[in-house]
């Protein structure tokens, strides 16, 4: 078996020094402090150093390099590849290999929470991991995934959920898909894999797209502003499970009007949005033509808008909603929002 490994940078090839922690820790340096711990002995592993970064640092044309990596690493003969990466961006990379990733051949993530140079590194056990779940037959037409603390998540729902914790990822609402222990790897599930929506070099090229929070006392300043600033679509980050202030809905409608998407997600961690409420609230916002997008986080949800007006060019906000609601389907959402039907206030008391 052929494993490619990548390395990018983050916290798992980090070292501390005076100002700070630098990523300075080579991806074969990497795998050598992995070998401490169970690791496929039947599997042939090459290494790729694509650079010393901290993930905050990375744009979409980063991103697009890395998916052109891995292309180029199946097509070399990889049986799967390993991604070492920075956890502060890592969901976001995670899910947008994903809308490219086409292949049976699993792409897996992972990394660290502490540097390479602490005492109690999680690093080098989190490589082996991510190698183990990588090489096993399980993985096989997982798509992308990401392995951390013996875990392993699907790409579509990751969220990091602790800033320093080793357990550091979790998909709120659903589970692992499966748990690797001591080398044994245990399948749990397999969710719903959507058709990628464009490829590698897209990645790079994809349309602005900016996330707007919701907040108590917001108005339009932001909406307006992302616009001003060349956005062809706007996540709304709404409250509760998809509602906005009635000014806010009101410059929605304005927007769609004129051309410019606009997607819902919660800025609530888990469950799903729902189109329940009036008064400005997510009926009233599903109106003015925005699209709900089940439970996808804000990061996803712009990842997802964008990939969905490159797909769409020429069809305006209506053809990325048909784009972006036909994958939501193929992932296992078929009922992405609830038009207000007058008896959703007992069924939804958290408005």
């Amino acid at each position: 078996m052929q494993l490619r490994l990548i390395g990018t940078g983050g916290t798992i090839a980090s070292r501390s020094t005076p100002t700070g922690r630098v990523a300075s820790v080579t991806v074969k340096e990497l795998l050598e402090t992995a070998r401490a711990f169970p690791v496929p002995e039947c599997a042939e592993v090459t290494c790729v150093e694509m650079g010393l970064r901290a993930s905050f640092s990375l744009g979409l044309p980063d991103l697009a390099a890395l998916a052109g990596a891995v292309g180029e690493s199946l097509r070399d003969g990889a049986d799967a590849v390993v991604i070492t990466h920075g956890t502060d961006s890592m969901e976001e990379t995670a899910f947008a290999l994903s809308l490219v990733h086409a292949d049976d051949r699993p792409i897996v993530l992972t990394g660290a929470q502490r540097p390479a140079d602490d005492p109690a590194a999680d690093g080098p056990r989190n490589l082996a991991t991510a190698l183990t779940w990588a090489a096993h037959p399980a993985a096989r037409g997982h798509g992308v995934s990401a392995v951390f603390d013996g875990a392993v998540w699907p790409a579509i729902g990751l969220r990091k959920t602790d800033t320093l914790a080793p357990a550091a990822f979790g998909v709120p609402g659903r589970g692992p898909v499966a748990r690797v222990d001591d080398g044994r790897v245990r399948l749990i599930g397999r969710p719903p894999r959507p058709a990628p929506l464009i490829s590698a070099d897209d990645l790079g090229r994809l349309p602005r797209v900016d996330i707007v929070p919701l907040y108590v006392g917001c108005d339009t300043a932001l909406l307006d502003a992302a616009v001003a600033a060349g956005a062809r679509g706007v996540v709304l980050c709404a409250f509760g499970a998809g509602n906005a202030p009635p000014d806010v809905t009101e410059a929605v409608a304005r927007l769609v009007a004129d051309g410019v998407a606009v997607a819902v997600a919660s800025r609530v961690p888990a469950g799903a949005t729902s189109a329940a409420y009036g008064a400005g609230g997510g009926a009233d916002l599903l109106r003015a033509g925005a699209v709900f997008a089940a439970d996808l986080s804000p990061w996803h949800l712009r990842l997802l808008l964008a990939a969905a007006l490159h797909r769409a060019e020429g069809r305006g906000p209506e053809g990325a909603a048909v784009v972006i609601r036909d994958w939501l389907a193929d992932a296992g959402h078929h009922d992405a929002a609830h038009p207000w039907s007058g008896h959703h206030d007992a069924a939804h008391p958290g408005g």
